[in-house]
């Protein structure tokens, strides 16, 4: 990742840190950010589908992986992380907002859910609302950074819903990766239907997400110029060979075949798994580090058309 470096890159058209009229990166969101969106969206991935799958050491990862990875992550970002309470405070009018209080339902009564399953502490009465409030707060925590991000209107290639729906597709296909990996297969080895299952889900997940990443990519071609330098640079420019080698390649295009063609044994599951998740933690960087501004003022809007 080091050599993917926004410092001294200057295209036609970019103006950098100058008051003049042209594009500029976004810098707000970096590496950091990535990392902490990634792990929530597969923390809380791996989260669902082993609640539906009733998969204990796949709760216990989603949770670790979301409320200590993804934690850490924001706070290492954050300027003053004594003050990051208060973003819990307008669920009304920030998705951020609303994630952070699906992160505590999550976090809050996954736990409790944990607790119930491994030591039967848990009072009958709250068995229930543990698991489903639990699993909503997950279903919160997979798509909101999506709609936080959807909400830039300044920068074109997030304003779009596609991010929402490409946050969740990643989270439950690497929930669904990480699962298979941890030893699912052999739980349902008996039960070829219950495999079958999941395994086409799995394959269902990769088209999905290869889909959902050509569509981002067609409408940044053919949106505004903010939107089309950003389709430039992650398939012509200096971000083009992560993004299609990396991304496209070794995080859809490979897993998907390993999986339809090689035989199906813990090798190629967790081949499979670290593609997928290698390609997931590429898209969450490349994302960001392609997020470009248009300008405020255009040279017709300054001197007329």
């Amino acid at each position: 990742m080091a050599n993917i470096s926004l410092k001294n890159v200057l295209r036609p058209g970019f103006v950098g840190r100058t008051f003049k009229s042209g594009y500029r990166f976004q810098r707000y969101w970096d590496t950091p950010m990535a990392t902490a969106f990634f792990c929530g969206e597969s923390g809380a991935g791996v989260f669902i589908v082993s609640m539906l799958l009733n998969f204990m050491p796949g709760v216990i990862l989603g949770l670790l992986i979301t409320g200590v990875g993804k934690t850490f992550f924001h706070l290492s970002h954050m300027g003053v992380p004594s003050k990051s309470w208060r973003a819990i405070l307008r669920p009304d009018r920030s998705w951020i907002s609303r994630g952070l209080w699906g992160i505590i339902f999550f976090v809050g009564f996954g736990v409790i859910h944990v607790i119930s399953e491994l030591f039967g502490l848990v009072p009958e009465v709250l068995i229930k609302p543990a698991y489903f409030l639990g699993l909503a707060g997950a279903i919160v925590v997979v798509v909101y950074q999506g709609f936080a991000m959807s909400h830039s209107t300044a920068i074109s290639l997030w304003n779009t819903g596609l991010m929402p729906l490409s946050s969740m597709l990643y989270g439950l296909l690497s929930g669904v990766s990480m699962v298979m990996a941890l030893g699912v297969l052999d739980l349902y080895a008996t039960d070829e239907s219950q495999l079958l299952m999941v395994t086409l889900f799995q394959k269902i997940l990769l088209v999905a997400v290869f889909m959902t990443i050509l569509s981002l990519l067609h409408g940044a071609k053919h949106g505004s110029k903010g939107a089309r330098q950003s389709y430039e640079l992650l398939t012509s420019d200096f971000l083009a060979r992560p993004f299609l080698i990396g991304v496209i390649g070794i995080g859809t295009i490979m897993p998907f075949l390993l999986l339809m063609f090689a035989p199906v044994n813990f090798l190629t599951t967790l081949t499979a798994t670290v593609s997928i998740l290698f390609g997931f933690y590429l898209y969450r960087v490349l994302i960001f580090k392609a997020g470009v501004m248009d300008p405020i003022l255009t040279p017709a809007d300054m001197f007329g058309k």
